[in-house]
């Protein structure tokens, strides 16, 4: 079926973390069965990462909705000069 995204940007400062939910990151694939998408990291923050919860530090290119839904991912700023605002790609 045909798949609609839709992404929010999200503002972040320096040090900041948001947790990535169903407000920023919102998919459809036309089926039942939205616990079977998955989002690809393609362009990944610039500055920062998305990273799992149980595994701070570590940047991940690619998550589901189900962590979306179950609240488990996050977009983490670097600490680095130059806040804004980012779009999820």
């Amino acid at each position: 079926g045909d798949i609609v995204l839709l992404a929010k940007p999200v503002t972040l400062t320096e040090g900041d973390r948001v947790t990535l939910t169903t407000d920023v990151p919102v998919a459809t694939d036309g089926t039942s069965k939205p616990e079977k998408l998955l989002y690809a990291v393609s362009l990944p923050p610039v500055h920062g990462q998305i990273e799992h919860i149980n595994y701070p530090g570590v940047p991940i290119s690619s998550y589901s909705q189900l962590d979306v839904v179950a609240q488990k991912d996050s977009d983490v700023h670097d600490n680095s000069h130059g806040a804004g605002k980012e779009s999820l790609r």
